[in-house]
């Protein structure tokens, strides 16, 4: 099973525009890994692409990323959504659609009925842009709780009843990955979690002293929203999983490539994304 990390990144990608910060001029000056896309994920054995953030098409590129015959979606949420206008980018020749030719090989675009029916909402004036992408036969829609690609089993497990938020689970032969990039606190119960392999979890505040020397007080309504590095190893300990990387690593949090690499030296097994972090069992 092979995974890559082609987007860690938070809500605003690294360097954020404007900013002039440490990180953000550091992330310009050096480029990958000091500098993240949205949040995104390859599961190279499918062909499988997690969401699609605003910069998905710079990911793609600078993870070489050769073939995307599924489009899976975690939630609605714009940061992983909004660039699902690279379908076009990926499937539409307007040479060809000019004298009548179709796509012959559209996109899968799937994921729990709740959450593409969420999707169906975004759009333009014109009405819903996976609609429009469907009747151009430039995707296909489905919904699933589960699925069996090539030698992969994938599980779409709800963070709650609602169905709205998804958390992937990709096993083959003995090797189970978890890939939880967002919104997923509280965090489901489910024995599927059991003894993975790893767990890729976003929704996590790194550290107490953030961008600017932000305090994060205890009473910041953050930590309700958010996990803290501390739930996060009460976390690894209860599903006994043996490797935790932590993405969706945001800006705000105030630390380079280089902060995060000495900060996991603190953790056993829990370790931070960047982009191009492959992930081999």
């Amino acid at each position: 099973m092979k995974l890559k990390i082609i987007g860690s990144g938070g809500c605003v990608s690294i360097p954020r525009p404007l900013c002039q910060c440490k990180v953000c001029t550091e992330a310009r000056e050096k480029g990958f890994p000091y500098a993240r896309c949205g949040c995104s994920l390859y599961v190279e054995d499918a062909n499988i692409l997690i969401d699609t953030p605003e910069d998905i098409a710079y990911a793609l590129n600078n993870a070489d990323v050769k073939k995307v015959a599924y489009i899976l979606y975690s939630h609605i949420d714009p940061d992983h959504t909004m660039g699902m206008r690279v379908v076009e980018q990926l499937r539409l020749d307007w040479l060809a659609n000019s004298i009548g030719v179709k796509c012959k090989n559209p996109i899968t675009v799937a994921s729990l009925p709740p959450i593409i029916k969420d999707l169906k909402f975004q759009g333009t004036k014109y009405g819903s842009a996976l609609n429009y992408y469907e009747s151009m036969n430039l995707i296909s829609i489905q919904t699933f709780t589960s699925l069996d690609l090539n030698s992969i089993h994938i599980d779409l497990v709800p963070v709650d009843d609602s169905a709205g938020v998804t958390v992937f689970v990709f096993k083959e032969d003995l090797h189970k990955v978890i890939y939880a990039p967002c919104d997923v606190k509280p965090f489901p119960e489910n024995d599927i979690f059991m003894d993975a392999d790893c767990l890729v979890i976003g929704n996590t505040i790194v550290g107490d002293i953030l961008k600017d020397g932000f305090i994060l007080e205890n009473n910041n309504p953050l930590r309700d929203e958010l996990f803290v590095m501390e739930e996060i190893v009460k976390l690894k300990n209860k599903y006994h999983i043996k490797r935790v990387i932590i993405t969706h690593l945001e800006e705000d949090w105030g630390k380079s490539y280089d902060d995060f690499l000495n900060l996991q030296k603190q953790f056993d097994g829990i370790e931070f994304a960047y982009d191009g972090l492959e992930i081999n069992y």
